[in-house]
């Protein structure tokens, strides 16, 4: 009890000011984040925040594997919490992305049959959340990310009836912010329609696939999967084609030669492959796509006559006016430049300031906490807002597993990612907020980082 009153005194002092860090110590490590710490004061106030789960529904490729039993008990920690009153996926749940490019994704079946395979697969997972939603007392709240934009609103409820759905302008619509009850300066989305390579891309590929919206992002995990199912070196993958900017002056080239160097580095760099690139290794018959690509397609290459730099397909994409009318459909308020955007697909900070640049700097937001997913990179970062008030941008990381090529390497799997946030009311006006970034290490609730926001 002593241990509980000074804790209690410590976040109610801290509140007092605008904006105060949490000393990291072994007390704090220690402090269960879902204990009744405050229940003398408040009830059922906490909000928690996870992301990126990667749930796939073949366990054999899935990025999410070693770390599922730490998320079913995890989320049984939530279920069994009498100071949690919601709990937030912020995108990234399912995962239709991240599969070899060779397989059918859907096999004979339906999008609803792949749901009801991962709810399967990850069954102890899918209990611990349908058991939330079946209590009736912690909200469950799922907004989409990128790998799992395309599921419908119906199928996602088939997994977990009942669930709360955040999705922009209606029911249906693939990305989603999600400001939760009594809290409208909180703001909760993936981050993904910032991405040049994983924003909703509508009218990309018109001829190919009529109404499609996959972004060149999903083509990527897919080759993604690839080389780590079918692990090979730098020395032996194949190498990517050389392209020459030969119009410097020319915008949408430039930043077509912007776009072909993320793709070579990356696929020099992270992710090594040995397809031939003109084999058609893409198995669609996803997302509108129904026709076999090859790697060349999504490639930029140099055009064989007047040398310009074209692709098979997002070849339209490279303007900044198609750039701002995408972001448009993906109901960004303020625009960026698609070149940082392009770069920013892999320098993420560039997502991360996003933060900033739509809500806190944005004079017509009144939003002061943002938290992100997406990058898997958590993080807390203090910013002002245009009225010099202090404001809050987190990223609440991953729960996949870290990958390896080398089946016979060791990894540790138990202290890598599994993040969570915690938002805690701590006065009795519950304006004044403790914001904590938490590890789920070897399940102990490891504290990251936190600071205390006066609303």
């Amino acid at each position: 009890m002593m241990r509980k009153n000074y804790f209690v005194f410590f976040v109610v002092m801290a509140s007092a000011l605008s904006l105060v860090s949490c000393s990291k110590t072994d007390e704090t490590v220690l402090i269960n984040p879902f204990d009744d710490v405050l229940s003398s004061l408040y009830e059922r106030d906490k909000i928690i925040v996870i992301s990126d789960l990667h749930l796939g529904n073949d366990l054999t490729y899935s990025e999410t594997v070693k770390h599922l039993d730490r998320l079913e008990q995890f989320l049984n920690e939530v279920r069994a919490s009498e100071t949690i009153r919601e709990l937030v996926i912020g995108g990234d749940m399912f995962d239709e992305w991240y599969i070899p490019a060779r397989m059918d994704t859907y096999g004979s079946g339906t999008q609803a049959d792949f749901v009801k395979k991962t709810v399967a697969a990850n069954k102890g997972v899918f209990n611990a959340l349908n058991g939330i939603i079946k209590d009736g007392k912690v909200k469950l709240t799922y907004l989409p990310g990128n790998h799992d934009m395309g599921f419908s609103p119906e199928n996602i409820n088939l997994a977990m009836p009942g669930v709360n759905q955040a999705r922009d302008a209606g029911d249906k619509y693939p990305v989603g912010t999600y400001h939760p009850d009594d809290y409208p300066q909180i703001a909760i989305e993936h981050g993904h329609r910032y991405d040049f390579f994983c924003a909703i891309t509508p009218g990309a590929n018109e001829s190919e696939a009529p109404g499609a919206i996959l972004p060149p992002g999903y083509f990527f995990a897919r080759i993604a999967a690839n080389s780590f199912v079918n692990p090979t070196t730098p020395e032996a993958a194949t190498k990517v084609p050389l392209v020459t900017l030969n119009d410097p002056g020319n915008p949408e080239q430039y930043s077509k030669y912007i776009y072909y160097t993320l793709w070579k580095k990356v696929m020099e760099e992270v992710i090594y492959v040995k397809d031939d690139f003109n084999d058609p290794v893409f198995t669609t018959k996803v997302g509108k796509y129904t026709k076999n690509y090859a790697i060349n397609d999504i490639l930029p290459r140099n055009d064989a006559v007047d040398g310009s730099i074209q692709m098979n397909l997002y070849n339209g994409l490279f303007t900044q006016v198609n750039w701002d009318a995408r972001a448009k459909y993906n109901n960004v308020t303020v625009m960026t430049r698609i070149n940082e955007a392009i770069v920013g697909s892999l320098k993420t900070e560039f997502i991360d300031n996003q933060s900033a640049v739509q809500y806190f700097k944005n004079p017509l937001s009144d939003v002061r906490i943002v938290v992100f997913g997406h990058t898997h990179d958590p993080m807390m970062k203090s910013y002002t807002n245009l009225s010099e008030e202090p404001c809050l941008y987190v990223n609440s990381g991953t729960w996949e597993d870290k990958k390896t090529r080398n089946k016979s390497e060791t990894i540790e799997q138990d202290t890598i990612n599994m993040h969570f946030v915690v938002i805690d009311p701590v006065s009795p006006d519950k304006k004044k907020l403790q914001v904590s970034l938490y590890q789920y290490n070897r399940g102990n609730h490891m504290l990251e980082d936190c600071r205390v926001v006066n609303l």
